[in-house]
């Protein structure tokens, strides 16, 4: 599993869980303390931030870590990645190892391989996807929440 947060003219490093199950313990202590937090920081108190309807985002004690980072979470409907920007990054990001000229072969190149495209993502593809938001939040209210092209 990998985790990383973007917005306009910026994003994260990559993380790689590479060992044992997320937990929201561990979410709170690997992404949200080390990652957002400095998010938060940089943004100030415009941030809205946006994470998927995973088990371990949903506990009490990552509301309770984001309340008291001060960290406001978009809320959004299950069983909806038609919604969320980072699925097209993921997507961008699995072609771009799909199609190196020497494919990873074991957990290890794959970690590297994935952080290494990662970095190479270029800037405007996440901007893109981001400034998307306003118009996939459109098209689904249009929709009456079924199934958007994105």
């Amino acid at each position: 599993m990998v985790w990383a947060d973007i917005i306009i003219n910026g994003r994260t490093r990559l993380h790689v869980v590479a060992n044992g199950t997320m937990t929201g313990q561990r979410y709170i202590d690997e992404v949200l303390l080390p990652h957002v937090r400095l998010f938060r920081g940089a943004v100030g108190d415009k941030l809205v931030f946006m994470d998927d309807n995973a088990t371990y985002h949903r506990t009490l004690t990552v509301q309770d870590c984001l309340d008291s980072e001060g960290i406001q979470r978009l809320l959004w409907p299950a069983r909806s990645p038609d919604l969320n920007p980072i699925e097209n990054v993921w997507d961008a990001l699995g072609r771009q190892v799909a199609g190196r000229s020497y494919p990873p072969t074991n957990k290890n190149s794959l970690i590297r391989a994935l952080t290494e495209e990662w970095d190479k993502l270029p800037q405007q593809l996440l901007d893109n996807v981001v400034q998307s938001m306003v118009r996939r939040v459109e098209c689904c209210i249009t929709l009456h929440g079924g199934h958007i092209p994105y």
